[in-house]
């Protein structure tokens, strides 16, 4: 009986269901203090004008140091106007090659960092107007933490081999158009030396022969930018913290990367000691300020891959043959 007078009471035509959600009370629009509208932030854009700026900079850094080749090769240019036609010229020739291996070699980073989606800014190149260089390479700033462990390698290992390509090209055709001459005494006390990597002598010694006794291979500029790519590139190759080698590194043996890098860090100290190699103190300094360990990736346990294994170990192989241990060596 109790069912047979509530379905009497409903509205004629009106479902139960209808029925049921019509009893539900409704909320009341009260008075109260003002919704305020948020405004969502877009992703903040790239600076572009302080990369280009320091790019700038850096090519005429490069650009004065090349202007001064003619000290390093020796010779002395009469005439003020001549001179200095002469050295903005031996500027360009070096400024040109040094600059496209340092492009090549930050782009490889950047574009592979884009690839894998982390976070990174437009290269910094770094100036020095310092004899016989000019440029210090460049930095990228990436996120604290890398996603992958695949991502980390990718990363860590474009750079070099990008920049190694336009390196080793400038080391074989800027050692085609070097000459080999006698070393006067005049040019003993006047030029400035440069040591040699085993990579950058076996070079040298295919393409112009063994030398005479009193001659040595005066270095066109091109050349001169090959060395400069080989070093830089051993140097971001060295297995510790975060440089390009420690990248790689970390990404081969992940955790046990720290001891092996702390091994390297001692055996460089020591050896600088012993040849009293007192240019690089500086550099060691950094490399132990900045500590011998990498930070995990977000993801540590992804396989590399034989493929990456082989192409890892050989790109930190190149470390060795193309490190120059002492590159100003005093008369």
């Amino acid at each position: 009986m109790s069912n047979d007078n509530h379905r009497d009471s409903q509205p004629a035509g009106l479902p139960q269901w209808e029925s049921t959600l019509s009893d539900i009370p409704r909320a009341e629009v009260v008075d109260g203090p003002p919704v305020m509208a948020v405004q969502i932030q877009r992703p903040r854009r790239k600076r572009v004008w302080l990369p280009l700026l320091l790019l700038l900079a850096t090519c005429c850094s490069t650009m004065f140091v090349g202007s001064l080749f003619p000290l390093l090769e020796g010779l002395t240019i009469y005439g003020p106007l001549r001179g200095v036609a002469y050295g903005l010229w031996r500027g360009f020739l070096y400024a040109g090659p040094i600059m496209t291996i340092l492009i090549c070699h930050e782009m490889g980073h950047y574009l592979q960092a884009r690839r894998h989606g982390v976070p990174c800014s437009l290269p910094y190149f770094i100036p020095v107007p310092i004899f016989p260089i000019g440029t210090f390479g460049a930095v990228i700033a990436m996120g604290s933490r890398i996603g992958s462990r695949r991502a980390l390698f990718d990363i860590g290992v474009t750079g070099p081999l990008a920049g190694l390509v336009p390196t080793l090209l400038c080391c074989i055709l800027g050692l085609y158009l070097s000459e080999v001459r006698a070393v006067t005494p005049e040019i003993a006390h006047s030029a400035v030396r440069l040591g040699d990597s085993l990579l950058f002598a076996a070079l040298s010694d295919w393409i112009h022969g063994p030398l005479s006794p009193g001659q040595d291979v005066f270095l066109h500029p091109v050349a001169m930018a090959g060395w400069v790519g080989l070093l830089i590139t051993s140097l971001n190759l060295i297995p510790i913290g975060q440089l390009d080698g420690g990248h790689i590194l970390y990404a081969l043996l992940l955790r046990r990367a720290a001891k092996v890098a702390t091994i390297v860090l001692l055996a460089a100290a020591v050896g600088i000691a012993y040849f009293r190699l007192w240019n690089w103190l500086l550099m060691l300094m950094l490399v132990a300020f900045m500590g011998p360990a990498h930070p995990p990736t977000a993801n540590d346990y992804e396989p590399l891959g034989a493929s990456r294994y082989v192409l890892g170990w050989l790109t930190l192989a190149f470390a060795v043959i193309g490190f120059t241990p002492n590159p100003f060596p005093m008369h």
